[in-house]
C-alpha cells in the first residue's frame, strides 16, 4: 500500500490510499485478486479521513468481482497477466483493471437469450462513472468510480 499526501497551495491535505496488484488472467487469479483488493479495502477502514458505509463496502466488492473476472474471461492473452488498481480518497473509490486485450472493448449491450453479458450493465448501474481507455502497447483499462458516503452514525444522534 502507498499513501501519499497531495497538497495544493492554500488547501488542506488529503492522503490518497492506493493498492495495486498484478494477477494471472485466469479465473483463479480474479478470484485472488478480488480477495486481496477486499482485505486491503476492509483494512482501510481503519483510517478515520477514508472510512465509510457497508453498502460503499459491498458496491465495491460487486465491481472488483465483476472487472476482475471480465479481465481473465475477455482480456486474456497467453503469457499476460492483468491488474487492478484501487485509489481511495475520502470522497471517491477508483477501480481500474488492465488487461492485454485491447482489441476488445467492453460493450453493456448483452445478448437477450445469452446466458452472459450482464456484468457490465451491474457496472453501469452500481458505479457513478465508469469507461474504458486504452493502455499502451494493446490493452485496455475498464474503471469505475463510486462516490462513497459517510457511515451513519451508531447508537443515538
Amino acid at each position: 500500500m502507498i499513501q501519499q499526501p497531495v497538497t495544493a497551495t492554500g488547501e488542506p491535505t488529503a492522503t490518497i490510499h492506493h493498492f495495486r496488484l498484478t494477477f494471472p488472467a485466469s479465473r483463479l487469479g480474479a478470484h485472488t485478486a478480488r480477495h486481496a483488493a477486499e482485505r486491503w479495502l476492509a483494512d482501510q477502514q481503519d483510517c478515520p479521513e477514508v472510512a465509510a458505509g457497508d453498502e460503499d463496502a459491498v458496491t465495491a466488492s460487486l465491481l472488483i468481482a465483476e472487472l476482475t473476472a471480465n479481465a481473465a474471461l475477455h482480456g486474456r492473452v497467453r503469457g499476460r497477466h492483468a491488474r487492478i488498481d484501487l485509489t481511495l480518497t475520502a470522497g471517491t473509490l477508483r477501480i481500474e483493471v488492465t488487461d492485454a486485450r485491447g482489441d476488445r472493448l467492453p460493450a453493456p449491450t448483452p445478448d437477450a437469450d445469452g446466458e452472459s453479458g450482464r456484468g457490465l450493465l451491474l457496472v453501469a448501474s452500481l458505479a457513478d462513472a465508469w469507461g474504458c481507455e486504452p493502455h499502451h502497447p494493446g490493452g485496455k483499462t475498464v474503471w469505475a468510480e463510486c462516490t462513497r458516503r459517510k457511515p451513519a452514525c451508531k447508537g443515538g444522534a
